[in-house]
């Protein structure tokens, strides 16, 4: 593991290295550089500093015996007395993954009342299911849950472990993660195994600028979140094959501090990542109340709206009818969009829909990437006439 160190008996205080810091890493204070939590550790700094009272130390890891920690585990979610469908997806891409390097698919599910779900989840391929079905678990504890987890964790050595990139996962993956001081990489949209076992995890990064492959090399197990809708889940089989082992609650579950005090349910609301057709709207459009189009059009096919993040920061819309990393991943079977340019972090959250057809009068947008029909043209022109044909025909 690397870190930046500031020499002091060197520094001068110039303040060079805060003005060419791209992330803003460096506050001066009193005259003096200091870190703050925005370093990313690229060396920018250090090629700046005048007085080379910069530093860059790395920490040697132990390299653990590979050979030693096999097979995927993939972390089944219940929620709301339900298998969450990304539990389905993550055994689906972990059965791909694991014919490479000859592994097993395993999972393991916690909380209370769950036991019932081991038996469906042994339709899908998978070879063993753990089970820790217990009454302090019947809500989610993220240090009751992540003791059960590495509890399995331990006994198995599973070289890969995959959750779900959910409220629920997003708390507990970190934790594992820690426990075992190994990487965790988040909000993947791709993953690849290695013949050495080494998981490829493919992310946007920067802003969505690159994507980029970060693999664990040294440490085990590789953690790995990965949001809904971005793999494929496999087909259930009429015959159940394999096993459920029901363990018992480690002890560090009945040490918790954390106790229930009352539960409020969420009210449930549509999601665009359920819809089967959407209609987006993007930078393209000009005026707010040019959003009604894009609304008319997906009331007429019977489906719903989206738009990209261009059109959120302006304020026309909420988060939640955003497509994009820090909006909503979607997998419709059509998807058409209007003024929408392609970026990668928009992209790579809807480029696995089943159809695709794209409006744009840039002949060059990156969305004609992922198109299976581009259109290249004014979608003032190409929307008005959409909805008014449509019409006609239902007419």
């Amino acid at each position: 593991m690397a870190q930046i160190a500031i020499l002091e008996r060197k520094c001068n205080g110039c303040g060079q290295c805060a003005k060419s810091c791209p992330f803003g890493a460096i506050d001066m204070n009193n005259g003096k550089p200091e870190l703050n939590a925005a370093c990313k550790v690229c060396g920018v700094c250090l090629k700046n500093c005048p007085q080379k009272a910069i530093v860059r130390l790395e920490t040697k890891v132990e390299s653990v015996d590979k050979t030693q920690w096999n097979d995927i585990l993939v972390f089944a979610e219940v929620s709301g007395g339900q298998l969450h469908p990304v539990s389905l997806e993550l055994i689906g891409k972990a059965r791909e993954l694991a014919k490479n390097v000859n592994f097993r698919v395993n999972a393991i599910l916690v909380g209370r009342g769950v036991e019932p779900f081991a038996q469906e989840l042994l339709h899908y391929g998978v070879h063993e299911v753990a089970v820790y079905d217990d009454p302090g678990l019947s809500f989610f504890r993220a240090d009751a849950y992540a003791c059960c987890v590495e509890d399995y964790i331990k006994l198995r050595k599973p070289s890969v472990v995959l959750v779900g990139a959910t409220s629920l996962g997003r708390s507990l993956a970190p934790r594992l993660s820690t426990r075992f001081h190994t990487g965790l990489t988040a909000d993947c949209t791709q993953l690849e195994l290695r013949e050495n076992t080494d998981l490829v995890q493919i992310r946007p990064a920067f802003g969505g600028n690159i994507m980029a492959q970060i693999v664990t090399t040294r440490t085990r197990p590789q953690f790995a979140t990965v949001r809904y809708k971005v793999m494929n889940a496999p087909e259930r089989s009429a015959e159940a094959a394999g096993t459920v082992l029901n363990r018992s609650i480690p002890k560090g579950v009945a040490e918790s501090p954390v106790r229930h005090v009352s539960t409020e349910p969420v009210p449930a609301v549509e999601s665009i990542s359920d819809a089967e057709i959407l209609v987006v709207g993007g930078r393209g459009l000009q005026k707010e109340s040019d959003l009604e189009m894009i609304r008319e059009l997906a009331g007429l096919l019977h489906g719903d709206w989206a738009v990209s993040r261009p059109l959120v920061e302006k304020g026309w819309t909420t988060n939640n009818r955003q497509i994009g990393l820090s909006g909503r991943t979607v997998r419709p079977k059509l998807i058409i969009t209007f003024g929408v340019s392609g970026a990668i972090q928009f992209a790579s959250c809807m480029n696995k829909s089943d159809h695709i057809i794209a409006v744009n009068s840039d002949g060059q947008a990156p969305i004609f990437e992922v198109a299976h029909i581009a259109v290249v043209g004014d979608l003032y022109q190409i929307l008005p006439d959409m909805i008014r044909r449509i019409k006609e025909a239902q007419a």
